[in-house]
């Protein structure tokens, strides 16, 4: 009935009808759950905290953290809030004095020109924002209004530095450098050097600079202690080569980031066949620095899952010299090509030395064998004979 009314096409119920009810239906592994995403944002749901009074204790950060729609929500009703108060408060000296009755009132009002409460709220926006219009002022008659001036006066600088300094460090932020700080799609892993290497390529799109910048690798993987002990995010640091030393790095350029997976690193048994979205492996990588500019810290992430990681491949250059000073095509910053790499993993490979031989044994017999074919088939077009020298 569903599918002659248009609502489920009819291929779909018979194709449904078909099916065995009591026959077991089986799915694929979905693709495990990211750590880190591919823009720097951890996926964590953090749920069931009891002490929420502890995110009061600290309310700037509190502010800071929140969501702009909630930030401007919170900017607004502050400052209004506080003009309310303080002209209910006003309206009240004017009451208890009798200044909002002229025929009964005093000669000398404690506030001058207030009638009614709408009065009053606009002599205090005019206290709280230091905007004096002339028609409204507090005389000496009444020592409270004096105290409530000064009271409103400093609330209202008070307010004024913690919700301006909330919207200028949100406006500020260290993410918003990041977000010009570019990683590869993808990760690579092939020969550098007679050793298998993990390779990722990090750039900087602006000029000014990201001082003392360093990078940190590290894996993020499902274990199990000797003990029985379930880990479901077991962090191990993975060392790293620039050509350098050490972490630091100059990003005036794209720079290629190398790891070399040998016996101390925890991809020492990776093969080829394990690089699927099965595979329980995420590689996280952490770019942080001092913004030139501003001064400020600065933290870029982004993470690999096995599926991401490209065995074989090599970055294409993407730094020329032209015109006296160095260019960077950014079109080709993600770009790869295939090169010979043994199919097996580090562990194998530095067992057996002979794997490398053979591969490059292969790779160099292959362009000079069709070289020399070619040279066997080609003809001359021309010959010169003896008799015509002579």
């Amino acid at each position: 009935m569903l599918s002659r009314k248009g609502i489920i096409p009819e291929e779909y119920v018979l194709t449904r009808l078909a099916e065995d009810p009591t026959e077991p239906r089986y799915r694929a592994r979905e693709r495990r759950a990211r750590f880190v995403s591919k823009k720097g944002n951890c996926n964590v749901a953090h749920k069931n905290i009891r002490e929420q009074g502890r995110f009061l204790q600290d309310v700037f950060t509190t502010l800071v953290d929140l969501k702009w729609p909630h930030t401007l929500l919170i900017f607004t009703m502050s400052f209004l809030c506080s003009w309310l108060l303080f002209a209910m408060v006003w309206w009240l000296i004017a009451f208890s004095h009798g200044d909002l009755a002229p025929g009964e009132g005093t000669a000398v009002p404690c506030v001058t020109s207030i009638h009614s409460f709408s009065s009053a709220f606009l002599f205090s926006i005019e206290v709280q924002v230091t905007i004096g219009f002339g028609g409204r002022m507090v005389t000496e008659e009444c020592p409270l209004a004096i105290l409530i001036l000064i009271v409103q006066n400093i609330v209202g600088l008070m307010i004024n530095a913690i919700m301006l300094g909330c919207i200028f460090m949100k406006t500020a932020q260290a993410h918003r450098r990041a977000e010009t700080l570019i990683f590869s799609k993808h990760a690579v892993i092939t020969l550098r050097h007679g050793r298998l290497c993990f390779m990722l390529r990090v750039g900087d799109l602006r000029k000014s600079m990201i001082i003392s910048a360093t990078i940190h690798m590290q894996v993020v993987r499902k274990t199990t202690s000797p003990e029985g002990e379930v880990v479901p995010l077991h962090q191990v640091d993975i060392p790293m080569e620039n050509g350098v030393g050490g972490n630091s790095i100059f990003l005036v350029a794209p720079l290629i980031i190398c790891h070399v997976i040998d016996s101390n690193s925890p991809l020492y048994d990776l093969a080829p066949s394990d690089l699927h979205h099965h595979q329980d492996l995420e590689i996280i990588v952490i770019l942080e620095g001092v913004v030139e500019t501003t001064g400020i810290t600065t933290q870029a992430r982004t993470s690999y899952l096995a599926d991401e990681i490209l065995w074989g491949q090599r970055f294409v250059p993407i730094v020329a010299e032209e015109d006296g000073r160095y260019s960077v095509d950014y079109s080709k910053f993600g770009n790869t090509v295939k090169v010979p790499t043994p199919l097996c993993t580090a562990r194998q490979l530095d067992e057996d030395r002979s794997l490398l031989d053979a591969l490059t044994l292969a790779s160099t017999r292959g362009p000079l064998r069709k070289r020399s074919v070619a040279v066997a088939k080609a003809k001359p077009k021309f010959s010169i004979s003896p008799d015509s020298l002579s």
